[in-house]
């Protein structure tokens, strides 16, 4: 994987990004320098998404799952965003759609988290109305399951003998409740991995800080989903281009919704 541009070649960004002075523009990244690509902020929540599109705008295949429009270095990807990530959230229908169990972190990029101070494996975190869940996270006691008070009460009961269960807003979801309920439970470094109403909502709500695009080399046509699906934002979310990244056609771009700055501060084997 090799570096195409990031904030220290841009005119108007001080030479924030000290964590990456090292690479050379072109230059191939191991685990370890790309870690330092993707490396959280020392202090602070920050909330990152990751989201796959094809060229022209599908944020998933034919077979309504991510899993095919991706490839080996997208997955490489995905996988060190979650070896970085304290907790991992997503929405029902993303989690059933593609089959979401509890989640490994690869052998390559162990050594890294057990650095961060971190478990083993991040939880996955699941926001949900109707606390229709994919049995293999529920098995999981890990697993935290926000929902609504209007969610039904027998089987929010039945869940929360197996699960972490938080109510986060009596009328429906509240997306502030969502973050806070994770904050609370000490996961300042979170990774969301859609769907697409999720990160409308979060956006919404102005909670993202960053969004990982992975831009799939490939092209679609006919109807598909965008990466967010939701209510038009009052204003639209100004983004600041982070970095980006390029492997077999694979572009990996890194978006800022505040000052181009970069979030890292400092390497990832540190918090």
């Amino acid at each position: 994987m090799r570096i195409l541009t990031s904030q220290r070649t841009m005119p108007s960004t001080s030479d924030s990004v000290a964590h990456l002075a090292e690479v050379p523009l072109g230059g191939d990244l191991d685990d370890e320098a790309l870690a330092e690509v993707y490396a959280y902020p020392a202090e602070g929540r920050w909330l990152r998404v990751n989201f796959i599109s094809s060229l022209d705008g599908a944020a998933q295949g034919p077979d309504g799952r991510s899993g095919s429009i991706s490839g080996s270095p997208d997955r490489r990807v995905l996988a060190l965003l979650r070896a970085l990530a304290d907790v991992v959230l997503v929405g029902a229908g993303t989690a059933r759609a593609e089959s979401y169990g509890p989640a490994g972190v690869r052998s390559a990029f162990a050594g890294i988290r057990e650095r961060l101070g971190l478990p083993p494996t991040p939880p996955i975190a699941v926001v949900t109305e109707s606390l229709d869940v994919p049995e293999k996270l529920l098995g999981d006691p890990r697993t935290i399951v926000l929902t609504s008070g209007r969610a039904p009460a027998d089987r929010r009961e039945r869940l929360g003998g197996l699960v972490d269960v938080a109510v986060v807003g009596e009328d429906g979801v509240d997306m502030d409740e969502v973050v806070a309920a994770l904050v609370a439970r000490g996961h300042r470094r979170i990774l969301s991995e859609g769907g697409p109403t999720l990160f409308a909502g979060l956006l919404a709500r102005g909670l993202v800080d960053e969004l990982c695009l992975t831009v799939s080399p490939t092209l679609l046509a006919g109807p598909a989903l965008r990466i967010t699906h939701g209510p038009e934002l009052a204003e639209p979310t100004r983004l600041s281009l982070a970095s980006v990244l390029e492997e077999d056609g694979f572009l990996f771009e890194r978006w800022l919704t505040g000052p181009a700055t970069g979030p890292a501060t400092g390497p990832a084997t540190g918090s």
